[in-house]
């Protein structure tokens, strides 16, 4: 988990020029600490507001609405009274060496509770740090994160983001929940390595 928060931390900082996102990145609402007790409160300019790294212990929940995903959550095919889509990665030219083998899958599940995205790669990099992102349009396109709300923020919850570590043999999986439900143009997920956002590996697009 200490690995995941890294791994979250390291692409929100490069998020603004990667992926072909065009919007300006606005902090997002942040609750702190105050006298023990958690309060709502908003992240001023640069770490203004942050939880002390070593409070957070690794600990996503941490980061409040900043979900990158839960490895226990529910798959999106288990999702239930979900209209489910699902998807096959495909290598991009832009992947870097190494990634000749990769395959793995993809699903969007959209229900009443929300929107669940999960993928499930091998092939990948052993005990690498990765992002994925749901994008609006298809693989063969240049296309930019999908966003709840196309004024809004280019963080979770207003894109959907995906940060996991592969295991020793090459095998890496998440699952990220959103409570908005997205629209039918959120219709690919791409997966980057956390520290070559510019190299796209893998596209997964959704039928």
């Amino acid at each position: 988990m200490i690995r995941e928060t890294a791994a979250a931390m390291i692409a929100i900082a490069m998020l603004l020029g990667a992926c072909g996102s065009s919007e300006d990145l606005v902090e997002p609402a942040q609750d702190e600490m105050v006298d023990g007790e958690m309060v709502d409160g908003e992240m001023g300019a640069g770490a203004e507001g942050m939880e002390d790294p070593e409070a957070m212990d690794g600990d996503m929940s941490a980061m409040g609405e900043m979900n990158m995903g839960d490895i226990n959550a529910t798959p999106a095919d288990e999702v239930a009274d979900a209209d489910l889509q699902t998807g096959s990665f495909e290598l991009l030219e832009t992947r870097p060496t190494g990634y000749d083998d990769l395959t793995g899958s993809a699903a969007i599940a959209r229900s009443p509770a929300g929107t669940t995205v999960t993928i499930d790669l091998v092939g990948l990099e052993p005990e690498t740090d990765y992002i994925a992102h749901l994008h609006s349009g298809v693989c063969s396109t240049t296309s930019d994160h999908y966003m709840f709300d196309p004024s809004g923020p280019t963080t979770p919850p207003n894109e959907i983001h995906l940060a996991f570590t592969s295991a020793a043999d090459g095998s890496g999986a998440m699952t990220a929940e959103n409570a908005a439900i997205a629209g039918p143009e959120g219709q690919s997920v791409i997966v980057h390595r956390s520290d070559l956002l510019d190299n796209k590996i893998a596209c997964a697009q959704f039928s």
